[in-house]
């Protein structure tokens, strides 16, 4: 299966454009990060919430995700009040490798069973916006990385921290069979928030800036419990409820 999105694509030096753009796979990253010593403090993080990675699995972890979940809606739906989003580094190769920024926003009650479910169960919400990487290759280790929940920020970390664009390129292509030669777009792991705890709220903003050249990308959205929206009495618990004399 695959999808489409629209994005604006500012360049340097031209005339901003909007296209739109096939995606034939989608991936995301897990610790992601040039020094493997930096992703510890979020291993760290989610593990407080029993949540544990899979650490024989060489980094960065692979997750391949199904198409559908790359949105960029201004509402995002969930089935529990335990999601969260975490702001990422979006790499799309399609003409040229771009470079822009997204949410992988994650259900952290089914993280604590399985990781990738986790992921495929929310949305991975990708920002308005493509920059083209050979333009920025030269001053990329400037940018930054920022989110905020419900107005309070969460996270602020340089990309310097994670692999850049054409590493985490090469290593997708060394680790997975049938990576198309174009149009798929890979997510870039994330590291640890500002309070080192996993944040939770209705309202995600997320940036990249750029300071060299005084831009940002940013995107936003809010989250709702679609679960909730059923009558108490009503509701079918998230997790199976355990045999009698279980």
């Amino acid at each position: 299966m695959s999808g489409r999105f629209e994005a604006r694509v500012e360049p340097l030096d031209g005339d901003p454009r909007v296209e739109v753009f096939d995606v034939r796979r989608l991936y995301n990253l897990g610790s992601a990060t040039r020094d493997p010593d930096t992703a510890v403090a979020h291993q760290e993080e989610v593990a407080k919430s029993g949540i544990h990675i899979a650490f024989d699995v060489p980094s960065p972890r692979i997750y391949p995700i199904g198409v559908p979940a790359l949105v960029q809606d201004d509402e995002v739906l969930v089935q529990t009040d335990r999601t969260s989003g975490e702001v990422e580094i979006v790499v799309h190769v399609a003409d040229q490798v771009y470079v822009g920024v997204g949410s992988d926003h994650t259900d952290r009650a089914l993280e604590t069973v399985s990781i990738p479910g986790s992921k495929q169960a929310c949305p991975n919400h990708l920002g308005p916006v493509l920059w083209p990487y050979e333009e920025i290759r030269e001053n990329w280790d400037d940018c930054v990385l920022r989110s905020w929940v419900d107005g309070r920020l969460y996270q602020d970390v340089g990309v310097a921290a994670f692999l850049r664009p054409e590493d985490m390129l090469r290593i997708l292509r060394d680790r997975v069979g049938d990576v198309p030669d174009r149009d798929f777009t890979v997510f870039g792991g994330t590291i640890v928030s500002v309070d080192k705890a996993l944040g939770f709220g209705t309202t995600w903003r997320y940036e990249i800036a750029d300071p060299t050249n005084g831009r940002s990308i940013a995107g936003e959205y809010r989250v709702t419990d679609i679960l909730a929206e059923v009558h108490d009495a009503f509701r079918v618990p998230f997790f199976n409820p355990k045999p009698a004399g279980a």
